[in-house]
């Protein structure tokens, strides 16, 4: 009984942190660009988020405002690494660690707790009479099902197909006029908008927002893109893809409350998800040179 509701409520984080994963993918497989900045944009939207609910903002509003903080976050990040001309990863790294004096800037202290104040999750609680673990699995999946919608109309547009042309042959995307810095900087906004509005949605389910509460977001976005490949595969369209992410991102969850109910220490968590992202980075090279040692099928040559 104990592991079902630990299954239960790793589901509902995963879906949350599935939309973190969702603009993950945007940076790392479509913009094939390596941005540290989710760790600290993560925690920028709890923080955004926490703050507007404690000073009687609506819920719905202070996700919209997480969403554009993320934005000026992937801008910042952007300008640095497009203007300055400074590497994808280093610029990621610098908006990272200024963001984390700006998280405590924005909430005056390292921790905001969310003990009776109005959240989209309360406010399901008090309507359907549910509890919080179920209220925060459906708000992510309607989320979720939006933003992976979105993001299928907003790649299958003229902008939408430049950004991933860059991502797959910079040089001849330059070559046919678009400015890939642009391109660049739009996709960076957009993914670490995503990346804080998850943190946002997170730390409203979880009834508090912290500055140290992105920690290990981009080992923990990676873990859910490359679960949901090898799981699922990159079969159908685009959406498909975005779907396996979010999915890979609950199996993630899973593992993790299974292992803990099992006996794990929570202070091995990081090695364990380190295991897990091996393994399963691993496994796609296996599977490939096990099929290479098959031997191949000989022609029949009866008469």
């Amino acid at each position: 009984m104990g592991i079902l509701l630990a299954i239960q409520g790793a589901a509902s984080q995963g879906v949350l942190w599935g939309i973190m994963a969702l603009g993950l993918y945007i940076t790392f497989k479509v913009l094939d660009f390596a941005d540290l900045t989710v760790d600290g944009s993560f925690a920028l939207g709890g923080a955004v988020s926490a703050v507007l609910l404690v000073n009687g903002c609506n819920p719905f509003l202070s996700l919209l405002v997480a969403f554009l903080a993320g934005a000026l976050a992937g801008l910042a990040t952007g300008l640095l690494h497009t203007k300055l001309e400074i590497p994808g990863i280093l610029a990621g790294i610098l908006t990272m660690i200024a963001l984390y004096s700006i998280n405590i800037r924005i909430m005056g202290k390292a921790n905001t707790p969310l003990l009776g104040v109005d959240t989209i999750m309360s406010q399901m609680e008090e309507v359907f009479l549910m509890d919080r673990t179920v209220s925060s699995l459906l708000w992510g999946a309607i989320f979720s099902a939006v933003i992976i919608a979105a993001l299928y109309w907003f790649f299958g547009t003229e902008l939408g197909s430049a950004i991933r042309a860059t991502g797959n042959n910079e040089r001849m995307v330059r070559a046919q006029g678009v400015n890939t810095d642009n391109m660049k900087i739009i996709g960076l906004m957009l993914s670490n908008a995503l990346v804080s509005l998850s943190g946002a949605l997170v730390a409203q389910s979880q009834g508090y927002g912290d500055v140290g509460m992105g920690t290990g977001t981009i080992v923990i976005g990676l873990a859910s893109i490359i679960i949901g490949e090898v799981i699922f595969g990159k079969r159908f369209a685009f959406w498909y893809i975005l779907l396996s992410v979010v999915f890979g991102s609950i199996v993630y969850r899973i593992i993790i409350a299974v292992v803990l109910q099992l006996g794990l220490k929570s202070t091995d968590l990081k090695l364990l998800t380190a295991i897990i992202v091996a393994i399963a980075l691993a496994l796609p090279v296996i599977k490939k040179r096990m099929q290479k040692k098959q031997p191949l099928p000989q022609e029949d040559t009866a008469s």
